[in-house]
């Protein structure tokens, strides 16, 4: 069947990435891709927030599935338009996206059902908010209550930190209407992870386990990003703890939406803090696949994704068997010089072509009027590289991300860095 995937960052290389190798995918189309995905699918220069448009263009193609990839338009409602045309889609409607949509709906959702998650108050009046703040410990996060391109949490160190982050979010409006609420929460400490999973309803299939790195340079310093790396499998992490935040936080929460009359149907992204102590609590939900955590996933699928996505979409998750491959993933993010701040277009990207031993996933790119990659964003290309372990698929990462050039470009050093104890 012919398939249109609805984005255009790394998220979506790795997808169709992934289904191109179904024997029972015809061709696949992206809206609006990049130059990267322009290598697998068709592109059309439409946008992800133009539901008209988009629908439109499924229906002049006559593709068997559309795959929603980024929050926004799971948020606005972009499944319920594609309802209305009948063909099936792969991700949340509106009122179930708004479990990443708005992060008070989240939070309270945990607590009506006593699912682990760090303590917390909602506002949506800076004085007010000023005054609890400055009865709370230090750390202490704020968040943002809608979609602010994953930038939109601050771990405050400091008062002067906190202080900032609460009037930037509500005063200064840096997220818009984003930043109408906010949510101030207790600091906790651990190890973080990312489970993702395939959910239909109360059916729920984990997908394997990863980890992002977040802040922009080493160590965890440097201001939140979309993600600078990620990993997986998590081998400093028993494979307990992972089955315990499936059995006591993800399931019970595909349960719980579906009691409040809004059925998950797609990925349900679970972020986890595992306490100390060993116990997990929700840090945050998303209503699709994460990035960069799908490109170190899906290449560990061995099971056909598309298959995956039918059974989801036709309410028959539960029939089928989904594995995965023992080998690890590492990806390596390259960033344009200045992100997550300002920063450079249109800069030409050197030794792709060199790359020989990992799989490049495009976020960023385009290509100028003589055909050289050029950087066009942010984040620029993903490397993942593969191996028996967490160390050599590390290794491969890192020495075919030297082969890559541009100027300005930014990588972190220790991505996957934590796993290395136990290997």
């Amino acid at each position: 069947m012919d398939i249109l995937v609805v984005g255009g960052g790394g998220r979506e290389h790795a997808i169709i990435w992934a289904l191109a190798k179904s024997p029972k995918a015809g061709k696949i189309h992206c809206a609006p891709g990049n130059a990267g995905i322009a290598q697998l699918a068709e592109c059309h220069p439409i946008a992800v927030n133009e539901f008209d448009k988009l629908t439109a263009l499924a229906v002049e193609l006559n593709v068997g599935l559309v795959v929603i990839g980024p929050d926004d338009p799971l948020a606005d409602g972009i499944v319920d338009a594609f309802d209305k045309t009948g063909i099936p889609v792969f991700g949340p409607r509106r009122n179930a996206a708004e479990i990443e949509g708005s992060k008070t709906f989240m939070k309270d959702l945990l607590h009506k059902y006593n699912i682990p998650t760090a303590d917390y108050e909602k506002f949506d009046n800076y004085e007010q908010a000023q005054a609890y703040l400055n009865e709370q410990a230090i750390p202490v996060v704020i968040k943002a209550d809608g979609l602010a391109a994953g930038k939109g949490v601050t771990v405050a160190y400091s008062r002067e930190e906190a202080d900032q982050a609460l009037r930037s979010i509500m005063v200064d409006k840096v997220f818009g209407e984003a930043g109408a609420k906010v949510i101030i929460e207790e600091f906790l400490a651990g190890q973080e992870m990312s489970i993702l999973a395939f959910v239909d309803g109360e059916t729920v299939r984990p997908m394997a386990a990863a980890q992002d790195h977040k802040p922009v340079f080493d160590n965890d310093e440097g201001p939140n990003t979309g993600g600078m790396g990620t990993y997986s499998p998590l081998p400093h992490i028993p494979a307990s703890i992972i089955e315990e935040a499936v059995e006591t936080i993800i399931k019970p929460t595909a349960k719980a939406m579906v009691s409040e009359g809004r059925p998950f149907q797609g990925v349900l992204f679970a972020g986890l803090m595992i306490s100390p102590d060993g116990k997990p609590k929700t840090i945050e939900f998303n209503a699709r696949f994460g990035d960069p955590e799908t490109q170190v996933v899906l290449p560990r699928l061995k099971s056909d994704l598309l298959d995956i996505f039918w059974a989801t979409v036709h309410g028959k998750l539960a029939d089928i068997q989904i594995e995965w491959s023992d080998e690890a993933a590492v990806c390596v993010v390259l960033a344009s010089g200045g992100y997550p701040g300002p920063y450079a277009k249109g800069v030409v990207i050197e030794g792709l072509e060199q790359v020989d031993e990992a799989v490049v996933f495009h976020a960023g790119t385009a290509r100028n009027e003589s055909g050289e990659w050029v950087t066009n964003g942010g984040r620029i290309l993903g490397v993942v590289g593969l191996g028996a372990d967490i160390a050599e698929a590390r290794n491969k990462a890192y020495a075919q991300a030297e082969q890559i050039r541009f100027d300005g470009k930014h990588q972190r050093s220790d991505i996957a860095a934590k796993a290395l104890v136990n290997q």
